[in-house]
């Protein structure tokens, strides 16, 4: 399928190299790649990304993919941190234009 994205996000493809290696950081978590560009293309819908570097890249992939798993920020670099109460936020809802990748079963 020439011309598809894993992202429907309006960025350059630097920029869209970054959406990726949030994905790859998601996906640490245990998720399939479709929930991860999932998540990615749900938390940043309908936003403008100026050419790369844009200000997102201010923060890590890893950061972002925690932000996006948890919903929220979490001290992820924080050994000590009591990761107990740290609950994975649901997917976006299956029939969310956010999945542009086949769900694996």
């Amino acid at each position: 399928m020439s011309g598809a994205r894993e992202f429907n996000l309006d960025a350059d493809e630097e920029m869209q190299d970054f959406f990726s290696a949030i994905a790859d950081e998601l996906q640490k978590f245990g998720i399939s790649r479709a929930e991860a560009v999932a998540r990615v293309n749900d938390a940043w819908a309908g936003q403008t990304f100026s050419p790369y570097p844009d200000i997102a890249c201010h923060e890590s992939p890893e950061h972002w993919a925690y932000d996006f798993y948890y919903g929220e920020p979490v001290p992820y670099w924080d050994p000590n941190a009591d990761r107990s109460k740290w609950r994975a936020t649901p997917p976006p809802p299956a029939d969310s234009d956010a999945w542009t990748l086949p769900r694996e079963q």
